[in-house]
């Protein structure tokens, strides 16, 4: 008895008729953006971020007078509800890539796009957008309030650098809100990763301050105090500092600061986020 044998006829490659372009940049971009805007955690802290800044901005534009403004900016309003309003930016840093890390979603991530530097290049760049773009609109409506409502004749002449002068204090809480989300990918915890942060905004002036009661360290605690985050906002907002800390550091070296230090924490996140599982 012979068995019958089938020949099956095997199929041919098979090719898609849709379009298959090579994953790019943009593709991960479109993603991590997608992402971003989905999280009610973005909705919560880029929100508060707008009330914080533009209400509190309101507020102190409404209580001065235009005599007021022929000594400071009339960004300065902006600057009150910016200093609490940074920790919304920050918050918004960390929880970009730390709640991916405590949903598992990473993972998915990382299996669907296996470049891990083009991922984390998107996220910085989104984050670093929308972060931009929310506090520069944020304070900029404070500071054109209080030019139409406070800039009669009290209040003086005003250059146009001091609109540059508050970009750049925009550009420097992006940067916080960048060396968050840098935080976050190293130390892959929300509560780490916030916690982190904070101490960076809030210590180093008590340091600063701790470190000049001693005389063989008061250079260093001085050095401290007139660079740390409340002194960079200050100085970027071109609003006068009192107090004997010596002469007041310049907008360049502020900036410089930051994007050391937050540069130096990009760097370590790619080879870290390179080397590890997830």
């Amino acid at each position: 008895m012979t068995a019958t044998t089938t020949t099956v006829e095997q199929p041919g490659n098979y090719s898609s008729p849709l379009a298959t372009p090579r994953p790019h940049l943009g593709h991960a971009m479109a993603s991590e953006w997608t992402k971003l805007v989905s999280l009610r955690s973005t909705l919560w802290t880029l929100g508060s971020l707008v009330l914080t800044v533009v209400g509190i901005g309101l507020i102190v534009v409404s209580q001065t007078a235009d005599g007021d403004y022929s000594q400071i900016n009339f960004t300065t309003p902006a600057l009150v509800g910016l200093m609490v309003g940074q920790l919304a930016v920050m918050v918004l840093g960390v929880l970009t890539i730390t709640s991916e890390h405590g949903t598992g979603l990473v993972r998915t991530t990382f299996t669907a796009a296996p470049d891990r530097y083009r991922v984390l290049t998107a996220k910085y760049l989104v984050f670093s957008m929308a972060a931009f773009a929310t506090t520069t609109l944020s304070v900029f409506v404070v500071g054109i309030t209080a030019a139409v409502v406070r800039g009669g004749s009290a209040s003086g002449p005003h250059a146009a650098g001091e609109w540059f002068g508050a970009l750049a204090g925009c550009g420097y809480v992006t940067l916080l809100g960048v060396l968050a989300l840098a935080i976050g990918s190293l130390v892959r915890h929300s509560a780490g990763g916030i916690a982190v942060m904070l101490g960076v905004v809030t210590l180093p002036p008590v340091i600063g301050a701790m470190l000049s009661m001693w005389e063989a360290v008061a250079a260093a605690g001085e050095l401290i105090l007139r660079h740390n985050v409340p002194v960079a906002l200050m100085t970027l907002f071109g609003l006068p500092q009192g107090g004997d800390v010596g002469p007041e550091p310049s907008t360049l070296s502020q900036l410089m600061l930051i994007v050391l230090v937050t540069g130096g924490a990009v760097a370590a996140s790619y080879v870290i986020v390179g080397r590890r599982d997830v």
